[in-house]
């Protein structure tokens, strides 16, 4: 499976292009306005199952719980993933939405850094849970939450990536 060559080394010179005319130079680069993402939310099935997981076995302290304030009766929860940043959930109760799915402009995989030591703790809870997991570069797991999202545990630090700097 895959592209075939030729469209590959076309894709290659697009991405060239792409960065020889929009990637400025660090030095050249304005200050972003942003702070850092505030949360991520996804949606999760079942509140206590997602706990027991982001909790439980990846290790995020759950912060808070509360009503979400635009679906009545929807609960919505927050864990914390360090460095000031939150990953949310909401469960969306008689919404029907079935599982996860990729799609345009949805998401991919969460990608959370974690160092090296927390990182192999949380392998070990994984293996312990039987978490099938994909591990790629000796820093990185893939696996999938139990609503079927992709997630990303990643020992390179904030702001790199595979060695290269990223921000």
């Amino acid at each position: 499976m895959g592209l075939p060559e030729g469209r590959v080394a076309e894709l290659t010179a697009d991405r060239d292009r792409l960065r020889a005319e929009l990637l400025r130079d660090r030095a050249d680069r304005p200050a972003s306005p942003g702070r850092g993402i505030h949360h991520t939310a996804l949606i999760a099935a079942d509140v206590r199952r997602t706990v027991d997981f982001y909790q439980g076995v990846l290790g995020f302290p759950l912060t808070e719980v509360f009503e979400n304030r635009d679906y009545p009766g929807s609960t919505h929860f927050f864990f914390d993933v360090g460095n000031g940043n939150a990953l949310a959930f909401f469960d969306l109760p008689g919404l029907d939405l079935g599982r996860y799915a990729e799609v345009l402009g949805g998401l991919h995989h969460l990608a959370i850094s974690m160092a090296l030591d927390q990182w192999r703790a949380a392998k070990s809870r994984l293996d312990a849970a039987g978490v099938t997991y994909q591990e790629e570069s000796g820093t990185s797991v893939y696996l999938t939450d139990p609503d079927g999202a992709r997630v990303e545990l990643i020992a390179d630090p904030l702001g790199e990536m595979y060695g290269e700097a990223v921000v």
